[in-house]
């Protein structure tokens, strides 16, 4: 990278990705990469999403898989409104995206992961457990989401003002540039943004499933019934693999602004690092919830496997049981052996008395024309009556 920073700024660093690196690793490794990872997450959180779908559907939705459902639409967004951004711009060595793309990669990226962080501390509170006819509120829930996109979008809105394409040569950089004028109010907001947007909602979700874990008795929510340990247990593990895979990106992202000048800026290699970690916890996320979490993995591969018709899908167990249960038009019904012996007869009358157990009953369809037959022809000397007499005399 040979570009000369200006002297004149209070901060200057690239937006949407490191430009012109050299060496064919930058070039074809880091592309290739981004696309696995884009690719994987996609399909991890899509399984995700089609397994909560299958609650909203089947009547069980609670405010907590709303969130979950929104923490999995964000990793979506993510992967695959960033990661090709980077991708390409590693490809290109330059800016190739425009100059709307260039205003707004950076501050769209910043949001979601906002929006991540703040959508976790939001499960602290969620009702969880759909146990009365009050427990799911939409409008409660989609509130709450609207003012988290609300805060992240206008929270990060300052990385966008300051950010314009700038001509290198016969190129164009997509750069960010702080005037000396507004070095106050910007060093001001980059000591708050990661420590109000990252640092105290990830200890605070943190500490929180901490504490419920270790409690000595489960806590119970007063307008519903006992937490989940197993979900808590999810949930702990979400927050602290984004704390731990968003750590260097943030970290990295606070040490070139709060730290700038020539001979103190991060390591290229590790701006890169931090943001490939940064990816990779959008697809470490759904991973966590179709290992961890029994009914997001129960229904996205019920979701996923079962043939059913376009109107519903059945459950097998449900539609188990509606097969044993039900008895096809114009089958016969048989008896078994085992009853056929206990079957009392009425040697007056000379007639069978069989037990009328519907449980005991198994219906043969391939028989049907064989009964038919037998009974419009009216057969005079049928098998039951020689059995019976057989029976009798015996």
């Amino acid at each position: 990278m040979d570009f000369v920073r200006p002297k004149n700024v209070s901060f200057f660093d690239f937006a949407g990705g490191v430009q012109l690196l050299r060496g064919e690793a930058a070039h074809s490794v880091l592309p290739v990469l981004l696309a696995c990872l884009c690719a994987t997450g996609t399909v991890g959180n899509i399984l995700v999403l089609l397994g909560l779908l299958q609650h909203l559907r089947g009547g069980t939705a609670s405010e907590l898989k709303v969130l979950l459902a929104s923490l999995s639409a964000t990793d979506t967004a993510v992967l695959l409104l960033c990661v090709p951004v980077r991708a390409v711009t590693y490809y290109r060595q330059t800016w190739t995206l425009g100059d709307f793309m260039c205003h707004t990669a950076d501050w769209f990226q910043n949001a979601c992961l906002v929006a991540k962080t703040f959508t976790l501390v939001a499960t602290t509170t969620a009702r969880r457990n759909p146990g009365s006819s009050d427990h799911f509120r939409p409008m409660r829930v989609y509130g709450v989401l609207g003012c988290i996109w609300t805060a992240a979008l206008v929270f990060s809105a300052p990385l966008m003002i300051f950010t314009s394409l700038r001509p290198y040569r016969d190129l164009k950089l997509c750069v960010t540039e702080i005037p000396l004028c507004a070095a106050g109010f910007m060093d001001v907001f980059y000591k708050t943004y990661p420590t109000l947007s990252y640092a105290a909602p990830i200890v605070f979700t943190i500490g929180h499933y901490i504490r419920r874990l270790h409690a000595a008795e489960p806590q119970v929510d007063r307008r519903g019934p006992p937490q989940s340990h197993g979900v808590n247990v999810v949930l702990l593990c979400v927050s602290g693999a984004n704390a731990f895979l968003l750590l260097p990106e943030w970290s990295s992202w606070a040490w070139a602004r709060l730290g700038y000048s020539d001979s103190y800026t991060p390591p290229v290699g590790f701006v890169i690092f931090s943001q490939v970690l940064m990816f990779s916890s959008s697809c470490l996320t759904p991973v966590i919830f179709l290992t961890m979490y029994e009914g997001v993995r129960r229904d996205a591969w019920l979701f996923v496997t079962c043939r059913c018709s376009k109107r519903t899908c059945v459950p097998p167990s449900s539609r188990a049981g509606s097969e044993r249960n039900r008895v096809e038009p114009g089958a016969i019904v048989v008896y078994p052996l085992v009853e056929l012996r206990r079957a009392s007869f009425d040697t007056a009358a000379g007639r069978v008395l069989h037990t009328d157990d519907a449980s005991s009953r198994k219906t043969f369809p391939d028989v049907e024309l064989f009964w038919t037959e037998r009974v419009n022809k009216h057969d005079p000397t049928p098998w039951e009556t020689q059995e019976e007499k057989t029976y009798i005399k015996s």
